[in-house]
């Protein structure tokens, strides 16, 4: 069965509804007048070009020899030029997976999905990199305090020292004295190669696109972002990273700007593995994605040869749930959430020699750098509340947050005269704020803390206030919860992802000298190389540990938070955002109790309890009596936006407690009663072993999906009605014009317009006459990803071939329409429940 793991477009839309005739009687239009476009505006055509094709034969680590690999991949060569399909072969892989990528004419992908010997098609994704924020000097210790990692280094004295980890990225600026000042043997960039080129950029929508890679021996980074994250995994000197004994592989795959591809992350992976690395990082993936996508299967082998992989599981928790991306969707991988920092560099004021840490609103008036004025509390400042408590005429004008929008407090002020205003917060910490539209353009709007709104109240006054240039660091109102970028689970197949979290936002570490040296980033770019790090902080402790059991062991010591709404109502925030929770890699360490499985994925509810027996191993030199409690987190509810709710879930154990003697190991079942609702919803919590004669806490998280996960509609109108019939024009796709479209079949294709709300398992298109005649089938895919958005879709288009078997079959001119079948998500084949259909209208080909 050939399959296909994206379609060819991805697009928001702003066109308006357009409806779609009957076809009865159409007339072809000229080419000179195309039907209306689908997308508009500044969105582009995201339709790839380039795909990874898999080949039969498991992969070389597999056992595979040689030989025969490089026989098939000859044989798909010859078969393309007979097929007479022309592409551009990018790379050929042989070791840890098995298949080429090539670039094609997207009119002939079909044609490609049927050479003989192809099992798979998947799409060869570009990956982008966030931009850094600016900062000040910000130690990284904060960061390192929060996962363990100044204790292990501190105290245990372990710095990483022998084991050697890989950076994929965009490079390790190697002249940086924190990193060691060099590159080669002897220095703590020892192994590297460049993949790319400094001019290579895979972002087709970039000015300076240029996707042809021009490798060589020399991996400096002339971006950042891969300097950033080796800083954050062992930079020794100005900044002290997690592991600042180790030594580093840079595998560079982006240029000095934009973004690379997945298949060039392959190629980078199988150099790692022929240079021996003991860690892989990889601070880049591909969301909606599933765990068979190629990056994911690669890394997965890699697990397999002895090495540990670490991923970011992706910035997109605005997109929703089932967001994770691969390669940290991976089975065996260590797919990394990312948590707010305990600290923010923020610009300050002062106010009697105390620094106030304040916030920048949007569409706030430029904020003064230096001068001293008069500040005074004038209250809530809303229009419930005139006149204002105090006259700020001449003056900064300092409010309370609430009642009314801060727009309304800072006109008010502002209309009385103040020459800025600044909004306390009334809930601890500092908080970011907008003002909805501009006010006057000219007057600054910022907000401080509570604690330092209420700080300046009790002044005596005159009270004044000095505004400065200077930037220091404050405590984060968010620091220790998760942030706001990082990506929700689970994975479609309802693995539990991710796996574990660490500090990602707000991170300084160090970045190309040229470039000022460090700098400050966020995401889970930044999280996962805390826990690369704190891996070689691990292998150091325990070196025979096998690569597969890292994971668990990490997971056993973790630490969960509580949710980021509102942190002090106790609730534990969703294990499919924050996974274990934080690393804590200073008692994974000391650790003398190991758990497995490290994780439980319940599955679908509708199957009703799930019983997972677990091993309890004591690793110390006495006797261990752990009780047996489970804590719940909060549910979401939703497909794409989540809600939060609480759970009902439950955990009954076959025994109260575990006693287990040094060295010896002991088993329980742990029954999980799935959680009731909501609707569609995930839900999780934590298997808990606390000791009795005190010590550390273990806990083994779980999730599932509460219900029917079939239950979960696939094909959704969107905005646009979807699924459609359209036409895919010169390259672009169009929807169908009123007057209907005769296909040539040239540089015009029927195309199907498909929104996916969840990520479908297998989509198949049949093709059939007016009159019921079946003509077989022009897609049977698998594995395919959701839309990003509500707007977003996928086209499919028909270029008139279809397939049964090994045979294919040209339609000949007529009237056809076409029948999409979409299997959901771990659903069976044989329950039409678990299907969704949808008929397309009629529509004709006429070729010439």
């Amino acid at each position: 069965m050939k399959r296909l793991l994206t379609a060819l477009m991805l697009v928001s839309l702003l066109a308006v509804a357009i409806p779609v005739s009957s076809q009865g009687g159409v007339q072809p239009l000229e080419p000179q007048t195309p039907p209306p476009v689908v997308y508009g505006g500044d969105f582009v055509d995201e339709t790839p070009d380039t795909w990874f094709v898999q080949l039969a034969s498991p992969p070389g680590v597999d056992g595979t020899p040689p030989g025969f690999l490089k026989k098939e991949k000859d044989g798909f060569r010859n078969a393309a030029a007979k097929a007479g399909l022309q592409f551009t072969e990018r790379y050929a892989f042989d070791t840890l997976w098995n298949g080429l990528s090539v670039k094609i004419n997207p009119a002939d992908l079909g044609k490609l999905a049927r050479i003989p010997g192809v099992t798979a098609l998947y799409p060869v994704v570009a990956v982008s990199l966030p931009e850094p924020t600016d900062g000040e000097e910000l130690d990284l210790y904060t960061a390192l305090a929060m996962t363990g990692a100044d204790v292990a280094q501190s105290e245990l004295g372990f710095t990483g020292a022998g084991i050697k980890v890989a950076v994929m990225d965009t490079g390790i600026d190697y002249d940086h004295p924190d990193l060691g000042g060099c590159f080669g043997e002897g220095c703590r960039v020892a192994y590297g190669y460049d993949l790319v080129g400094d001019a290579f950029n895979a972002d087709s929508t970039s000015p300076s696109y240029n996707p042809i890679p021009v490798p060589d021996d020399d991996p400096d980074d002339c971006q950042g972002h891969g300097t950033h994250v080796s800083g954050i995994v062992g930079a020794n000197g100005t900044v002290t990273g997690v592991a600042p004994g180790v030594t580093f592989g840079a595998y560079r795959v982006f240029g000095c700007e934009g973004s690379t591809t997945a298949d060039i992350m392959i190629a980078a992976m199988e150099m790692a593995l022929a240079d021996d690395m003991d860690v892989l990082n990889m601070s880049i993936g591909s969301a909606y994605q599933w765990p068979q996508y190629p990056t994911a299967v690669a890394s997965d082998k890699l697990v397999n040869t002895g090495m540990v992989v670490v991923a970011s599981i992706g910035n997109n928790g605005a997109n929703g749930l089932y967001s994770a991306g691969a390669p940290g969707l991976g089975e065996k991988v260590i797919g990394v959430a990312s948590f707010d920092n305990t600290h923010v560099l923020l610009p300050y004021f002062t106010v009697n020699e105390h620094k106030v840490g304040y916030v920048t609103m949007t569409f706030s008036g430029p904020v003064p750098t230096s001068g001293t004025e008069e500040i005074v509390y004038i209250g809530r400042a809303c229009n419930i509340d005139l006149p204002l408590l105090a006259d700020p005429s001449g003056k900064v004008a300092l409010a309370e947050r609430g009642a009314c929008s801060f727009n309304e407090k800072a006109t008010n002020a502002i209309n009385a005269g103040a020459t800025g205003v600044v909004i306390h917060n009334n809930a601890p910490g500092v908080f970011n704020g907008t003002l909805g539209t501009p006010i006057d353009g000219v007057t600054p709007v910022v907000g401080i803390s509570l604690e330092d709104g209420l700080f300046i109240r009790a002044q005596t006054p005159p009270i004044m206030m000095t505004w400065t240039d200077q930037m220091d660091m404050f405590p984060s109102p968010t620091g220790g919860l998760i942030s706001s970028f990082s990506s929700y689970g689970l994975s479609p197949d309802l693995a539990l992802k991710p796996d574990i979290g660490a500090p990602g936002g707000n991170i300084y570490s160090t970045y190309p000298l040229e470039k000022g040296g460090y700098a400050t980033m966020g995401g889970t770019s930044m999280s996962s190389p805390h826990v690369a790090g704190a891996v070689a902080l691990l292998l150091q402790a325990k070196p025979n540990t096998p690569s597969q059991a890292v994971r668990g062991i990490l997971q056993n010591s973790a630490d969960p938070k509580p949710w980021w709404g509102n942190p002090g109502l106790g609730f534990l925030d969703n294990v499919h955002r924050q996974g274990a929770g934080m690393l804590d890699i200073d008692d994974a360490i000391l650790a003398t109790t190991k758990i497995e499985p490290g994780k439980i994925a319940t599955g679908e509810g509708e199957a009703g309890p799930y019983t997972q027996k677990l091993t309890i191993e004591n690793n110390g030199d006495k006797g261990m009596v752990y009780d047996l409690s489970y804590a719940n987190a909060l549910s979401t509810g939703g497909v794409i936006t989540p809600s939060f709710w609480g759970s009902d879930a439950y955990v009954e154990f076959n025994k109260a407690f575990v006693s287990i003697p040094p060295g010896g190991t002991a088993s329980v079942n742990a029954t999980i009663y799935p959680a009731t609702g909501p609707e569609f919803g995930q839900y999780g919590g934590y298997i808990v072993l606390t000791p009795r004669d005190g010590g550390q806490v273990y806990r083994v998280p779980f999730a599932g999906f509460v219900g029917d996960y079939q239950g979960i509609q696939v094909l959704t109108p969107g905005s646009l009605g979807f699924p459609l019939l359209g036409v895919l024009y010169q390259g672009s796709y169009y929807l169908m014009p009123e007057g209907g479209w005769v296909f040539a079949m040239q540089d015009d294709f029927p195309a199907f317009l498909v929104h996916f709300e969840h990520q479908p398992e297998k989509f198949r298109v049949e093709i059939f006459a007016e009159k019921g005649k079946a003509w077989h089938r022009a897609y049977d895919e698998e594995y395919l990803p959701r839309n990003s958005t509500s707007t977003g879709f996928y086209g499919f288009p028909f270029d008139g071939t279809t397939f049964a078997g090994k045979k294919t079959y040209t339609v000949p001119d007529g009237t056809y329409y076409a029948v999409i079948s979409v299997l959901k998500a771990n659903g069976d084949d044989n329950n039409p429940a678990h299907w969704e259909t949808w008929t397309s209208p009629m529509f004709v080909i006429d070729r010439p």
